[in-house]
């Protein structure tokens, strides 16, 4: 694999990984844009962060990467409700409209991104 992609392979791996930690680290934050019909929003939250961490360590090896990539990309695709919510909360509280407008269209560049790893 070239240099490039190996650095955009690990860069995308601790982009995974970290946020996976951050939902242990800062729960609060991930609560605070968790849709109101979500279940148990405390275990869906761990969850995820399970799966991040998870898919950050599958897209290490060659074996699992391409079950990690199809993962991410599902879990972008889940999550993405939370992003719309998350946008819609700030344009009713006037804050951080723009960073969260911005975060709707870079999912779609985060799949086009873990795409290229098939």
């Amino acid at each position: 694999m070239p240099i490039l992609n190996t650095i955009s392979l690990f860069l995308m791996a601790a982009l995974y990984g970290f946020a996976g930690i951050s939902h242990f680290r800062n729960p609060k934050f991930f609560l605070k844009i968790t849709p109101q019909w979500v279940p148990a929003p405390e275990k869906v939250n761990i969850f995820v962060g399970i799966v991040e961490i998870g898919l950050a360590i599958g897209l290490l090896f060659s074996s699992t990467r391409s079950l990690a990539v199809y993962g991410i990309i599902a879990l972008l695709i889940a999550v993405f409700p939370a992003n719309v919510y998350h946008f819609q909360k700030a344009r009713k509280k006037g804050k951080h409209v723009l960073a969260t407008a911005i975060r709707l269209p870079i999912q779609a560049f985060l799949i086009l991104w873990a795409w290229s790893y098939l």
